[in-house]
């Protein structure tokens, strides 16, 4: 084994990607997974088996479970990935989505410098920290010049975290990266995200299981991206010499109702048949346009993304119409459309 990595929100959809990734690298890979009553790490059903990957209980609200981590496991790198990444839910729970998505970019910094500070840091920063960059009518690209004027309560703890991983760049020395990532989507985005949720739905609307699906602003519109290209930036980001941020995006944006439309063609269904607009999953204040300029990432990392937004559309409908099948032949083959 090269090196070892501590992985946060290991359960979520980056986390999967970033371990699969890394263990193709021949890393040991320590994911840490938050304890419920429940299970939450249905993702990580194809990577269990590896004798270089295992799985702990720990809370980033908690510094001392960080800590226990950190001092048990040496890591090399650090990728901190988790935190309430639902910009929608952040509106509902303002207070806990600072506590988990600021304060928890804190503990893990802390547990680094006090066990071992000479672990490099991945922050998994967010385009939702740029704001609505509109001026003048005219659509901004972003990247890691632009000001930061966050729109909601998960972007503000965004840019919290981005701000105190500087500060402990600074201060302490510590290899801090940050990676300002645009929307990245795949086969195994949470279905409260809307384009999973489109894709989800509209396969149980193929096979006959509902009648449409119940979508807010289709006006919006995202520069997205597929999450498999994007852990590759996270982990070259924290073998530079030197720390760094930067921008991850694709410099291409689309509309959610472009996004829909082009997976009801997949599914050749009629969009103006399968969907209703719900008041309820609109946001007290959206972004409109999201933009990303990742040309310093194309140069300094020598990263450009593989999969445009035609192939990622294809790839998780893929997914979801083998997924939500009645058919069981159909749902053993969906983990085939994951990459």
């Amino acid at each position: 084994m090269s090196k070892t990595a501590i992985i946060t929100g290991v359960t979520g959809q980056d986390g999967f990607y970033l371990a699969h990734h890394l263990l193709r690298l021949n890393y040991r890979v320590v994911g840490i997974r938050r304890r419920t009553s429940t299970p939450n790490d249905v993702r990580l059903r194809t990577l269990r088996g590896s004798p270089n990957f295992v799985v702990v209980d720990g809370d980033i609200s908690d510094l001392s479970s960080i800590q226990d981590a950190v001092r048990k496991f040496q890591p090399d790198e650090f990728y901190h990935l988790a935190a309430q990444s639902h910009v929608a839910m952040s509106w509902k729970y303002p207070i806990t989505t600072c506590e988990l998505t600021g304060l928890g970019v804190l503990n893990c910094l802390e547990a680094i410098r006090q066990e071992k500070i000479d672990c490099r840091f991945y922050f998994a920063g967010s385009s939702e920290q740029f704001g609505n960059p509109i001026h003048n009518g005219k659509v901004v690209s972003l990247n890691e010049e632009t000001p930061m004027e966050p729109e909601s309560p998960y972007a503000a703890a965004k840019v919290f975290g981005f701000n105190i991983s500087q500060v402990y760049r600074r201060s302490f020395g510590m290899f801090t990266a940050c990676g300002i990532l645009f929307n990245h989507e795949s086969p195994l985005r949470g279905e409260e995200f809307v384009t999973r949720k489109i894709t989800s739905n509209l396969a149980r609307v193929k096979w006959g299981l509902q009648d449409y699906v119940e979508l807010g602003n289709m006006d919006a519109c995202r520069d997205w991206g597929f999450a498999g290209d994007y852990v590759r930036a996270m982990h070259k980001m924290l073998q530079l010499d030197e720390p760094d941020d930067f921008v991850i995006a694709t410099g291409s944006t689309h509309s959610v109702r472009k996004f829909f439309d082009a997976c009801c063609s997949w599914f050749e269904l009629d969009p103006e048949k399968v969907y209703k607009i719900n008041p309820q999953f609109k946001r007290p204040k959206d972004v409109e346009v999201l933009l990303g300029d990742s040309s310093k990432a194309q140069k300094r990392l020598n990263w450009s993304p593989g999969c445009d937004f035609n192939d990622l559309v294809i790839k998780m409908c893929q997914y979801d119409y083998h997924l939500q099948s009645p058919n069981s032949e159909f749902v053993r083959k969906a983990d085939e459309f994951l990459f």
